[in-house]
């Protein structure tokens, strides 16, 4: 029988690998603009790994699916979790319930094996100054990988 997690490692291995996740997005806006679905995993020592796939080729508009995308990623964590403790994803995400127009955001979403989830959102805006990034809401997260 697997030995029970407590709570609170539960919760704080969560909210490691969900931060993690969350801080990449927003490094990778403010770098490059954008950022393309990613996950990230937490093993048994303690060690954090990025977790990406390769983007297919760009629609005739330029664009990738970046739901294609997140189920390679999600499908990738499924195959190694076994070797993990949590792992968390982020894709960005359009908030239509954000004001006129809605918001753009990031998502972030972590599941640990113990059963625990936890998930957040991050509205952001670009601005003349540079992406400007509200305040973190919780959001609801269904577990897809344990």
């Amino acid at each position: 029988m697997a030995e029970e997690i407590p709570l609170e490692t539960q919760q704080a291995q969560l909210r490691e690998v969900l931060g993690t996740a969350l801080g990449l997005a927003q490094e990778h806006l403010e770098q490059n603009g954008g950022f393309l679905p990613f996950g990230v995993t937490l093993d048994f020592e303690g060690e954090l790994r990025l977790v990406m796939v390769t983007p297919p080729e760009a629609g005739g508009d330029g664009d990738y699916d970046a739901e294609a995308m997140m189920a390679d990623v999600v499908e990738l964590l499924r195959q190694g979790r076994e070797g993990c403790q949590a792992v968390a994803f982020a894709s960005d995400v359009h908030l239509p319930e954000h004001g006129p127009g809605g918001s753009d955001g990031i998502h972030g979403a972590a599941e640990h094996r113990g059963g625990g989830v936890m998930a957040a959102v991050v509205p952001y805006e670009l601005t003349a100054e540079g992406y400007a990034f509200g305040a973190l809401e919780p959001d609801g997260h269904e577990a897809t990988v344990f």
